[in-house]
């Protein structure tokens, strides 16, 4: 069991510290809240579904609509460390959201309360995202295309052709061979190795601190997730043929979730989401044992007391996180469209095709122009363009008529095992 979950922390280890890297929250604390986020999801939900919690792609965009990369000396991008804990108190906004939808989910049932998050609104929100963190990619590759270029390729050759684990870990192998040829070149930095002096000590935490515009902002990231959340547990379900939206029930999942982000963020981790690459590996083993996940949190906090670790993964130059993340981003956006295709969506009803476009013109058109600033009760509050959108696209799907979605939980026969690369 030791063994097996160790493979579990393996899997989730190459997305988990890349959200930190991207974004520049500390490796360390992205680890500890992993482990506690996921020992946390199974106390609450009673330890009966096989469910591991790790970084989120998804709110990688509040983050840099909060606290924007600065240029560096060198013109690299460098962290906003000033602004940081302010998209970490958004993010612990954003878990309790999800603590506000499950208390409603077990008050009115799924079914009411998810008629106002269909698709068609999610799908769009979730497009917006991968689409608005395209630019970041971009810069960070052009600091070598080179590099970013072997990290995209091995990604792409391992998620297409490989087997067996070589298919559920490709970010972790692009990220290796990646690192390889830049240490071959003799392109690493590796001041952050030598500047670390400490092998075991506890992680940086970062107290969050809150701004309601960066509350504003992220918050509505939430509603898209939450959609992502049902899906996950939804495959993790499929796969193991156990009904775990019945038993323990989507209102407590959505529960050890929102919690588990709002602890992580409360201490400048990482928002926490349900890991499909665990499911791979979940379908890959035929092991369903939720202890093994368990062992796995344990191993991703024992991983996180040790500060050479976090210093070995800060070094990787931002060429290679450039070359993961302009795939990333852009699968985060092919999981939006995915959802349309999915569920269905008429867009050759006007109504539908209202929606979708001011959400996708509100994302784009009011993020590239810094989104929108006004002032309540004599404080600045400015929404960014994905917090726009996704008011919007709430507001028009409640008032145009038409609105004849209705939630149906997925049937755990249903055979989607994807061991495709997800944003999660």
């Amino acid at each position: 069991m030791l063994l097996l979950g160790m493979q579990h922390t393996f899997a989730m280890f190459g997305a988990t510290v890349l959200v930190p890297l991207l974004t520049g929250l500390d490796v360390s604390t992205a680890l500890l809240m992993a482990g506690l986020g996921t020992l946390l999801f199974h106390l609450l939900t009673g330890g009966k579904a096989p469910v591991f919690l790790g970084s989120s792609f998804a709110f990688l965009g509040g983050y840099f609509a909060v606290a924007p990369m600065l240029p560096g000396p060198d013109g690299t991008p460098m962290p906003n460390l000033e602004m940081l804990p302010y998209a970490s108190g958004g993010v612990l906004a954003a878990g309790l959201v999800y603590v506000v939808l499950s208390a409603f989910i077990t008050w009115f049932g799924p079914e009411r309360v998810m008629r106002f998050f269909p698709p068609v609104v999610t799908g769009p929100i979730i497009i917006g995202i991968g689409l608005i963190l395209a630019p970041t990619a971009i810069q960070n590759c052009q600091t070598n295309w080179f590099l970013a270029s072997v990290a995209l390729g091995t990604i792409i050759v391992c998620n297409i052709w490989g087997k067996g684990m070589i298919k559920i870990i490709p970010i972790i192998l692009g990220v290796g061979v990646a690192y390889a040829v830049a240490l071959l070149t003799n392109q690493v930095n590796f001041a952050p190795v030598l500047n670390e002096t400490r092998i075991f000590g506890l992680p940086r935490l970062a107290m969050a601190k809150f701004d309601i515009s960066a509350i504003i902002t992220i918050m509505p990231i939430a509603l898209a997730t939450m959609m992502e959340h049902i899906g996950d547990i939804s495959a993790i379900s499929a796969t193991t043929g156990v009904n775990y939206i019945q038993d323990p029930g989507l209102g407590r999942t959505l529960l050890g979730d929102g919690l588990a982000t709002s602890m992580s963020a409360l201490f400048g981790g990482p928002a926490n989401t349900t890991y499909g690459e665990n499911t791979g590996v979940l379908a890959l083993t035929k092991v369903y044992d939720p202890r093994v996940v368990r062992i796995a949190a344990v191993f991703a906090v024992l991983l996180s007391l040790f500060p050479k670790v976090a210093a070995v993964i800060s070094s990787i130059p931002a060429a290679v996180i450039g070359g993961i993340s302009l795939i990333l981003y852009g699968m985060i956006s092919a999981v939006g469209v995915r959802n349309l295709v999915e569920n269905q969506v008429d867009f050759s009803r006007s109504r539908n095709l209202i929606i979708a476009a001011v959400i996708l013109v509100s994302a784009l058109g009011f993020e590239s122009v810094g989104g929108l600033t006004f002032h309540v009760a004599g404080a600045p509050v400015t929404l960014s363009g994905l917090a726009i959108a996704a008011i919007a696209g709430i507001v028009l799907n409640a008032l145009l008529p038409g609105n004849d979605y209705v939630f149906t939980a997925p049937s755990q026969a249903s055979e989607a095992v994807n061991f495709e690369i997800s944003p999660d």
